[in-house]
């Protein structure tokens, strides 16, 4: 790239040399004094550095620039643009005054030149001396008998300078050369507004809304301007004008809504709403807002009626818009309808899976309703790609992964949970070790697994979970069966009716050979379960045949068979008619 500018550069100074000594044969040209031959070839030096200078300042070398620059000043201090270039540069650098000095300087050599007229304008701008600017500028439209390139620069400088009366006159010669637009539109009505003049205010809205007939967005600005000085009577019949003209406007039926409202008028308010959400050209993120303003407020039946409605014209016209789903998700989760709330979540996510609030609500309601692991894991897993640092995420991740029995994976998520959470939630910490345990035990690192439920244990000593898991490991274990009975014994005497617990302390009970006391805990396990397991059909054989009921056992062995969840041992049991271990 370097080496393209420096060839352009030469043919310009090439050009600069013809242009110096003409194209006419060396015989034609006049012999020149050694002062003027001395002049020219200073003139020359000039012209070479200061094409050195904008070569480099084109290149953004602006050291290199700044020196070329200023040595093309030793040669020619005549020259304006090298001043412009440096003063130019100087803007740049944040330094205003030394610029400006330059720039009056350019502008002393060469007076006529507009373009230095408007730099120093400018930097008076920066300086914050905006009569200087000004005067710059209007010495320029008064001389050049065209104000329109400079007019809204004068606006702007009038507006900072707090001269709003001559502001006003610069925006409306603008607007006599541009029309009626937006900008100056507002311009002028945030200047009338800050001078209390309401009525010139309104009249500026009501030009802008006649020149762009039908353009919801100028009647909202001018509808807002009334609502906000108390004229919300005048602002709704503004609306409903537009309406009249132009009825397909969801945008306005929307600030009908709002105003009605405002008014009490609640069934006008709820026909508008309703009409504008069935505008499949709303968008969504308005609806969003309207929706979610409404669910927030006091329950009854109306509110309710209502929500359903716009809740089915959103569904039918956005059915692809994470907001939307989300905003009908938490209005099924309101209404204790679990497993729509669900599906709206992720079918949000799976247009938009940067979410992290749903994230934090879905997971725990897919564990809480018993959704399958399969699909908790797919969701969990979503979530840590995303917020990797979220160690609540790994936590979920770990404990689906335990649950559909991927207990290498599980490990490593659970391990990631605790590292990035480093104690900061305690109750976090206790979970995870929990499960923690439980997959190291699966894993067959069953000391590793003891050690993590006795830390656990430390900190909360009435964890049902590991309680309950601890328990029942070493019972399977045949080790510390007093610890184990009174961990068993504790949970028991909380929850009588769990049937988990139950079946926990029956089969400590049956490793110390208390049978007797097994079969009653067993049994009720078994009252207290909706949907008997192979594990519990079995331990309650295994505790009939050591008490000397070898059909009953056989029954129970048999009806264990049927389901999952049973030992390696149990075929052998039924065929041999006797228990094993």
């Amino acid at each position: 790239m370097k080496s393209i500018y420096r060839k352009i550069f030469t043919w310009l100074l090439i050009l600069l040399v013809i242009g110096s000594y003409g194209l006419e044969p060396a015989m034609a040209q006049k012999k020149m004094s050694r002062k003027e031959r001395k002049a020219k070839k200073k003139e020359m030096m000039a012209s070479r550095l200061f094409i050195e200078g904008q070569k480099n300042l084109m290149l953004e070398d602006f050291e290199k620039a700044y020196f070329y620059f200023n040595k093309a000043l030793e040669f020619n201090d005549q020259e304006s643009a090298i001043y412009f270039k440096l003063s130019e540069m100087m803007v740049r650098a944040n330094q205003p005054e030394k610029a400006l000095d330059l720039g009056k300087q350019a502008l002393e050599l060469d007076p006529e030149n507009k373009f230095y007229h408007l730099q120093i304008a400018e930097i008076y701008t920066k300086l914050n001396q905006n009569k200087e600017a000004a005067e710059v500028l209007e010495n320029l439209m008064e001389r050049d008998g065209n104000y329109q390139q400079y007019i809204l620069d004068l606006a702007s400088i009038y507006l900072n300078s707090k001269e709003f009366d001559k502001a006003l006159e610069a925006l409306d010669k603008a607007e006599d050369y541009y029309g009626v637009v937006e900008q100056l539109t507002a311009q002028k009505q945030r200047i009338y507004l800050r001078k209390n003049n309401l009525e010139m205010a309104i009249k500026e809205g009501e030009k802008l809304i006649d020149a762009h007939p039908g353009n919801a967005q100028y009647v909202l600005a001018l509808v807002e301007i009334l609502f906000n000085n108390n004229k919300t009577d005048q602002a709704l019949d503004l609306i409903l004008k537009s309406l009249s003209s132009y009825p397909n406007q969801p945008e306005l039926k929307m600030a009908a809504h709002t105003l009605y409202k405002e008014k009490g008028e609640l069934e006008l308010a709820g026909r508008y709403i309703r009409e504008a959400f069935k505008n499949p050209d709303l968008e969504g993120e308005t609806k969003v807002r309207a929706f979610s303003g409404i669910s927030s407020e006091i329950k009854s039946s109306s509110r309710d009626q209502l929500l359903e409605t716009l809740a089915k014209e959103m569904e039918a016209h956005h059915p692809n818009d994470p907001e939307v789903l989300l905003a009908l998700g938490e209005w099924k989760l309101q209404r204790k309808l679990v497993d729509q709330a669900i599906s709206f979540f992720r079918k949000s996510l799976s247009l938009k899976n940067d979410n992290e609030e749903i994230y934090q609500k879905l997971l725990p309601l897919m564990f809480e309703n018993q959704y399958p692991f399969t699909e908790i894991i797919e969701v969990a897993e979503m979530a840590t790609e995303v917020y990797p640092e979220k160690p609540e995420f790994w936590f979920f991740l770990g404990t689906a992964q335990l649950g559909e029995e991927e207990h290498e994976p599980a490990r490593t998520a659970l391990d990631k949970a605790l590292e990035l959470n480093a104690g900061k939630n305690s109750q976090l910490d206790l979970m995870a070790n929990g499960q923690l345990a439980d997959a190291l035990y699966a894993l067959g690192e069953k000391e590793a697994a003891f050690d993590a439920y006795q830390k656990v244990l430390s900190q909360n000593a009435n964890n049902e979970h590991i309680l309950n898991n601890y328990a029942y490991f070493l019972s399977l274990e045949k080790k510390e069966l007093d610890k184990a009975y009174k961990m068993s014994s504790k949970l028991v005497s909380r929850f009588p009716e769990n049937p988990t617990y139950l079946d926990t302390h029956a089969w400590v009970l049956f490793q110390m050979s208390r049978y007797e006391e097994a079969k009653t805990y067993m049994e009720k396990a078994i009252k207290h379960l909706d949907t008997l397991s192979g594990v519990i059909l079995e331990h309650y054989g295994d505790i009939l045949f050591k008490l000397g009921e070898e059909d009953a056992a056989l029954k129970y062995w048999n009806k264990a068979k049927e389901m999952k969840e049973t030992s390696e041992f149990l075929t052998l049991k039924i065929k041999n008619k006797t228990y094993y271990e």
